[in-house]
């Protein structure tokens, strides 16, 4: 028998089974399976819908709630804030992580949100296990499960990407596992979590799974029948070294040499494919699910990103991953059947963000779009403080639409930090591209309600943040012509999918309500009656569970 926190307590005496009463408000399944789908629009859902099966995407659509208007609340809309977000409840300026790298103005550095040096890589000699979630400033869901369940309830996090896998699985987790490529081809963690792999590990890695996907990448039905996506042969994507254009077939085996060994397979849908085949094998290894103390496994997709960052959101190659992540989806739904038992499991599914149509390619069909030179821009405001103030080294860094001023040098030469914050948003409100820009100053003197405003606020940490934030023009990106990207806060980046599926969940429903990304954590820790991250800001989608609200 658990214990509870007391309020709950008091409210149902113990943490048993929903036969304890029509009214108990929570319900235990065995395990809670969170799926985020990195770099994932809403309108996959839609647009890919007529070639999906009825075992992933559509089982969890029309056997669970869909929140159709669901969005991030936030800028940046990067991988890092995202997971964070999705699994604390609150936003950037809570839990902290304010991008993928930031930087440290304290410490004068570029810090990576999952980097941790006081740590050793276990499983891999290089240094790709160095990280843990000691950047995260609150707790997570996952951590208040292992809280509300006195350490008994497992959490274990898998990705292809390291903070894919760290932040979601929070503070408290007994595990997280994510895949070293290079020469090596590995499942890895980080001495926060073990001194070394368990077996199960070490025996999938020995397994030769990950040899068998570097093979040759086609599409999985008819190229000529992929009518959602552009032609396969376009200036708008880009290519494998060593291809000649970015078509089908892609020959992964020739072509590991020049692109990161067994990295390669994290631009391509088998990435997921292994993604999956570790996460049921995680299943059988830590025992998830197979008692009556509620697990959660935390699984993201990450190639979804990989693809869409190299060959754009139009292309013949996401529209193949997300056929084959639906088959994975599918499978994955399939084991969970028969290992923890239909019904006795609760899933979400949501993106960590969205992209942009490769604005090269809307350009050519005379829609608004550009590209923003980060190095031109950083030179011009980098030389207008030093003619301004007739002082160098005045701005320290410019980075994630932030400039961060030093403030040791402005008070050296008596310097007005707001004065400088405010000529610098007027200066650069005259550049090219940019489309709002605000001090840091304004940020911590009102709340703001208009909508991109409110987003920057969102993602305003007062401890890491610069003292200027900028906002650039509709579909113009810092990036390459070629492939798409994100970090926005338009609704290509934010508009994400929010699905609930099993134990708990009401069937076949949907609401188009406004929600939000840090309402997912809420929304779970609702359903199992536990207590809310620490920093929650969001709010429970009540609709969408079958307890009483």
């Amino acid at each position: 028998m658990r214990k509870f926190t007391a309020a709950l307590f008091m409210l149902c005496a113990a943490f048993g089974t929903r036969a304890q009463s029509e009214n108990t408000p929570y319900v235990k399944p065995k395990l809670v399976v969170g799926i985020v789908v990195d770099q994932m629009r809403y309108d996959y859902l839609t647009r890919f819908w007529e070639r999906y099966g009825d075992g992933g995407f559509k089982r969890l659509i029309n056997e669970g709630f869909n929140c159709r208007n669901n969005h991030f609340n936030y800028i940046p809309t990067y991988t890092g804030p995202g997971h964070a977000s999705v699994y604390t409840g609150t936003t950037p300026s809570m839990h902290g992580i304010i991008g993928n790298n930031w930087y440290d103005k304290e410490n004068d550095e570029m810090v990576y949100c999952a980097g941790d040096d006081t740590q050793q890589s276990v499983g891999t000699t290089s240094k790709a296990g160095k990280m843990s979630p000691h950047r995260v400033k609150t707790t997570t869901v996952t951590d208040q499960l292992r809280l509300a369940t006195q350490l008994k309830g497992k959490v274990v996090g898998v990705a292809i990407k390291d903070r894919g896998a760290i932040l979601p699985a929070g503070h408290a987790a007994n595990a997280a596992y994510w895949f070293h490529g290079k020469d090596e081809g590995k499942w890895i963690s980080s001495s926060y979590y073990m001194d070394e792999l368990p077996k199960w590990v070490d025996k999938f890695n020995r397994s030769g799974k990950v040899k068998e996907y570097m093979t040759t990448w086609n599409t999985l039905y008819d190229i000529d029948t992929y009518a959602e996506s552009g032609p396969d042969d376009n200036p708008y994507e880009g290519k494998f070294k060593g291809e000649k254009t970015p078509t089908f077939p892609h020959k992964l085996k020739k072509l590991e040499k020049h692109n990161g060994g067994y990295d390669i397979l994290k631009s391509t849908p088998y990435g997921n494919s292994l993604t999956a085949d570790f996460a049921l094998a995680a299943i059988d290894g830590e025992e998830l699910g197979q008692d009556d103390i509620t697990d959660f496994l935390a699984l993201s997709f990450s190639c979804t990103d990989y693809v869409g960052h190299q060959f754009g959101v139009n292309s013949k190659e996401a529209e193949d991953t997300y056929l084959r992540l639906d088959r994975d989806l599918a499978r994955l739904l399939s084991e969970l059947d028969k290992k923890v038992g239909k019904g006795e499991y609760t899933v979400f599914l949501t993106a960590d963000h969205g992209a942009v149509h490769v604005p090269a390619y809307l350009q050519s069909l005379k829609i608004p779009a550009g590209y923003f030179n980060i190095l031109d821009f950083t030179v011009h405001v980098k030389n207008f403080a030093r003619e301004k103030y007739n002082v160098d080294g005045l701005i320290s860094n410019i980075s994630n639409g932030q400039i961060f001023i030093d403030h040791t040098v402005a008070k050296e030469h008596d310097l007005n930090i707001r004065q400088i914050q405010e000529d610098l948003v007027e200066e650069i409100m005259q550049y090219k591209d940019v489309e709002k820009a605000f001090t840091a100053s304004a940020f911590t003197g009102a709340e703001f309600t208009e909508r991109l405003t409110a987003l920057l606020q969102r993602g305003y940490n007062q401890k890491r943040s610069g003292d200027v934030l900028y906002v650039l023009a509709p579909s113009v990106i810092v990036y390459s012509k070629t492939g798409s990207t994100h970090g926005s806060g338009l609704n290509y980046d934010t508009h994400a999918p929010f699905l609930l599926y099993g134990k708990g969940i009401k069937k076949g429903k949907s609401t188009v309500k406004e929600t939000h990304i840090n309402d997912i954590a809420p929304t779970i820790s609702a359903l199992l009656g536990i207590g809310f991250p620490s920093g929650t800001t969001g709010k429970p989608v009540f609709e969408a569970l079958e307890i009483e609200d």
